[in-house]
């Protein structure tokens, strides 16, 4: 071989490494902008658990940002979600060695804080999305496509037994109401804000399980129903929602009217999850969970049936947990 030859054979060699490097410091380059992008939220790997019970409204949009968490944020990390509904949740939340989170889809009540005082349990609520309640029947019924809030309060009160008694025209036929059980906050919703405290027709079904109410109603032509949105937008192929005149002409639900101070506004309402702040405190994966929260809840809350809350509030509220770091 002579110097040339050998001259080349050692460039070879050099090149490929230099190259290398030079690939190896892009793709450094690609990741460290990443890694600065997930240090932003991640300053570092954490470990442990972080236990949310309560609503079963509140609880896509909870088991969303949490799959979404471990995956990509945080996988030493388990966050379990339940649905024992808001009421229930908040026995479990205000104990001691209780939850870390408790998701509602009502504010929570005097004698809950009151509870959370003599427990000395300081609590910090979090408003997460906004939430329609939905009035849904059998995909069959084309009569009641279109109900008055007045209508509405007559036929979960009882004043109305057959749909006949709404208007002559429509099938004389008794009516079946169905809602979820008093462990919901969305039963206690409804009793306040839309029957105005007033009992609600001793014949309802009430149900635990929102997938249980969904197949009653899916399989009885006279059956009538609430629950949040989510759950109607997600079963839409077997039941259907009920357009809701307000005074200015019937209103469809959805994620363009769904607003406190939206055409929809009359049966918005904002859900929550409340957090343990001494958790928060002694347990990082529970703050970073509750910061993650507020910082991503607008990008799922779509996805999973909700319309979102301001950005400044979520930010605020990003603000506001940040302090306790």
């Amino acid at each position: 071989m002579n110097f040339k030859k050998f001259a080349f054979v050692l460039l070879i060699p050099m090149l490929l490494v230099l190259l290398a490097a030079c690939g190896s410091d892009d793709a450094n380059g690609e990741s460290d902008s990443n890694s600065d992008s997930d240090s932003n939220s991640n300053s570092e790997e954490l470990e442990g658990s972080v236990a949310i019970d309560g609503s079963g409204t509140v609880y896509p949009l909870m088991a969303r940002l949490a799959e979404e968490y471990m995956i990509n944020e945080q996988p030493g990390v388990s966050v379990e979600v339940s649905r024992a509904g808001t009421s229930a949740g908040f026995e479990k939340f205000l104990a001691e060695n209780g939850t870390d989170f408790n998701d509602a889809s009502r504010l929570i009540k005097e004698e809950e804080q009151a509870k959370a005082d003599e427990l000395g349990i300081d609590v910090k609520e979090l408003k997460v999305a906004l939430d329609g309640l939905t009035i849904v029947t059998h995909p069959d019924n084309d009569w009641a496509t279109e109900l008055t809030q007045e209508q509405v309060q007559g036929i979960f009160l009882g004043e109305y037994t057959n749909w006949s008694d709404i208007d002559s025209s429509w099938p004389d036929q008794p009516i079946q109401t169905y809602g979820p059980n008093e462990n919901h906050g969305t039963y206690e919703f409804f009793y306040e804000n839309i029957l105005e405290e007033q009992d609600l027709v001793e014949t309802i079904d009430l149900q635990q399980d929102y997938s249980t109410l969904v197949t009653l109603i899916s399989q009885d032509e006279n059956a009538i129903g609430f629950f949040g949105f989510g759950y109607y937008d997600s079963n839409k192929d077997s039941i259907q929602a009920v357009n809701i005149d307000f005074g200015d002409g019937p209103v469809e639900p959805s994620l363009d009217t769904i607003a406190e101070d939206g055409d929809y506004a009359g049966f918005t309402r904002p859900v929550f999850t409340y957090l343990n702040v001494g958790n928060a405190q002694e347990k990082p994966q529970v703050l970073d969970y509750a910061i993650y929260i507020m910082n991503n809840v607008n990008t799922f809350a779509g996805e999973t049936g909700f319309a979102p809350i301001p950005e400044e509030e979520a930010q605020s509220l990003v603000e506001e947990l940040e302090v306790l770091k």
